[in-house]
């Protein structure tokens, strides 16, 4: 928690549940970033918090954008992005909003199939595409599966047919999953992209740009390695792949950029007990799964809490949220520790919560307002 966010939380006292975000926070993250990866291109991934206050600030920073539909397309234009600074990373796109984003001079797209290719084709003529492939996820604790991207194999085929399509095969994309505590994902994956490239090369294929995608961890309950880390393993493993011949790369940071800035206030419901000899507390949260903490789901992401009660004695609790839907049980399995003087309208806070919250939360599930945003 920054030190604005704290003074604002404690001046303030806003209704709870609310995620409170320091954007100068962003702007050190950006920083950090840009250092640790100089000849990368950022693109920050819109979809982990597209707040206006954090995309006009990063707009003035020079950063690009990673837009996952065109209703983000358009939130980028709005806060002062070119064009020409977007991608349109989803590789599941209606064709009208293909079609949309290049008439507002989007010219980035990706893709992982031939009828998502030839859509591009039809309503992008001209423009420069990237197909994902299939990576290992090995050490992410929000892994992406296999919804998107495509064998290497095929990824050949689609580029070579990309050009005779009139698009322009710019790149290879690949992601190693949402908060990936490992560096050796991305050295994985990049000696994969490079040899697609020599195949593609000799192909006739122009290909000149690798996106690494993002996956880039923030602090929780346990430490991760520093943005630092993972700047010296990928720079290091796309040197030993394509010696002094480096691509062009782009990066897509969303959590890493965001998710240390914000906060989640919230006020506790209930505390009560199972059984009179249970020593599991139930501790009930006005927010849950459904109010913005959907990456609960399986205790995938375990966020970090903070009491007016800690340092005091601590005993075993799960934790929910408020809805009368059962699966709004947050950590049950964790071995979740909070204070024994925890009790109803206390108010406590998640800790970097600034990613993947505010755009989760459900519209009035149970009557429940969406979690209410501050921007500091």
């Amino acid at each position: 928690m920054t030190p604005k966010v704290a003074r604002f939380l404690r001046d303030s006292m806003p209704a709870t549940p609310c995620l409170v975000l320091d954007v100068d926070r962003v702007e050190e993250n950006y920083r950090r970033m840009a250092a640790a990866l100089p000849l990368a291109r950022i693109y920050y991934a819109v979809k982990a918090n597209p707040a206006a206050p954090i995309l006009e600030r990063l707009v003035g920073l020079g950063s690009s954008f990673d837009a996952a539909s065109w209703e983000e397309v358009s939130a980028c234009l709005e806060a002062g992005a070119r064009p020409e600074a977007i991608s349109f990373g989803n590789t599941v796109k209606k064709e009208s909003a293909i079609r949309a984003a290049h008439a507002a001079g989007v010219r980035m797209f990706a893709f992982d199939s031939e009828a998502e290719l030839r859509k591009l084709a039809r309503s992008a003529p001209g423009a420069r595409v990237y197909c994902r492939i299939l990576v290992g996820n090995d050490g992410a604790e929000w892994p992406l599966s296999r919804k998107f991207g495509c064998e290497v194999a095929m990824a050949k085929e689609l580029m070579v047919l990309a050009g005779e399509l009139g698009l322009d095969p710019y790149g290879i994309s690949f992601h190693v999953g949402s908060q990936q505590t490992k560096t050796a994902a991305y050295e994985a994956a990049i000696a994969k992209v490079a040899m697609l490239f020599t195949d593609l090369k000799e192909a006739g294929v122009n290909v000149r740009m690798v996106n690494l995608g993002g996956g880039y961890p923030v602090r929780y309950r346990q430490e991760v390695p520093e943005i630092d880390d993972f700047g010296a393993a990928i720079m290091g493993a796309m040197a030993e792949h394509f010696g002094n011949a480096l691509p062009e790369i782009v990066i897509e940071p969303g959590r890493f950029m965001v998710g240390d800035a914000g906060v989640v206030s919230a006020e506790v419901v209930l505390v009560s007990r199972k059984g009179a000899e249970d020593p599991v507390r139930w501790v009930y949260l006005d927010i849950g799964r459904f109010g913005g903490l959907a990456e609960t789901e399986g205790e995938a992401i375990k966020y970090a809490f903070r009491t007016p009660h800690d340092g005091g004695a601590e005993g075993p609790v799960t934790i929910a949220g408020p809805t009368c839907d059962s699966t709004d049980t947050l950590y049950e399995k964790s071995n979740y520790r909070l204070p024994l003087a925890l009790e109803s309208g206390d108010r406590v806070e998640l800790l970097a919560t600034g990613a993947y919250v505010t755009t989760y939360a459900s519209q009035k599930f149970n009557g429940f307002q969406p979690l209410a945003e501050h921007y500091l």
